[in-house]
């Protein structure tokens, strides 16, 4: 059973949550995907039946069409957060860390074209593999954390918070306008370009330098 855990595999005093997602916030992905750009954060959420130790073997769901990866820098929220200012924002910053928003992109692309929404896509078991939570020395430096995803000894995915079209602290402040942030909840910021299928046997390399580095396969 997942639950919050710092690098060095203690288990963190915070509850399992939500997921809230952010699509469409890195511009180079939305014109991989040939998407229209958001007027403002694009929201949907994950339960926490998605979260899973990305250190542990990745299950893809069979018979679904092709399953992407989304490398996404992880907030971990230790503070209640409705209708929080940007110092309330960076107050309840408990963790950070890497994230894949495993996506099912045809059945995602069936469901945009019907006008739905995504959860079939992107919510189902295990859709939500979490590194460990480190805890930033400066909550400054969430403004310029780079980050990568290796697939089989080949750069995928690579990115720097600085590229993301809304901030960190913009996100949290928003998205606490339209519900409620409790202790537990992880926060996905959006993924740059470079996502794609993966494949049964692939083996990933996460990167957040100077403090993650994870490697971790498809089952």
């Amino acid at each position: 059973m997942y639950q919050h855990r710092k690098p060095d595999g203690e288990t963190m005093a915070l509850p399992v949550g939500k997921v809230v997602c952010v699509g469409r916030n890195y511009l180079d992905h939305i014109q991989e995907l040939n998407n229209d750009v958001p007027e403002e954060p694009l929201l949907f959420m994950k339960p926490a039946t998605a979260l899973c130790d990305v250190r542990e073997p990745l299950a893809i769901p069979a018979g679904l069409g092709e399953c992407h990866n989304e490398l996404e820098v992880a907030v971990l929220i230790s503070k209640r957060l409705t209708r929080a200012d940007a110092t309330q924002a960076a107050s309840a910053i408990g963790g950070v860390g890497l994230a894949l928003d495993l996506t099912l992109r045809d059945v995602q692309q069936r469901l945009k074209d019907k006008g739905q929404p995504w959860e079939r896509a992107k919510a189902f078991d295990n859709a939500c593999p979490v590194s460990p939570m480190i805890a930033l020395d400066d909550i400054a430096r969430l403004a310029d954390l780079s980050f990568t995803l290796h697939i089989n000894g080949e750069l995928r995915q690579q990115g720097n918070t600085r590229m993301m079209m809304r901030d960190t602290l913009s996100l949290l402040c928003a998205i606490s306008e339209v519900f409620t942030l409790e202790p537990g909840d992880i926060v996905l910021t959006g993924t740059p370009k470079g996502v794609g299928p993966l494949h049964s046997g692939d083996t990933l390399t996460l990167t957040m330098p100077p403090w993650l580095q994870i490697e971790t396969r498809v089952e």
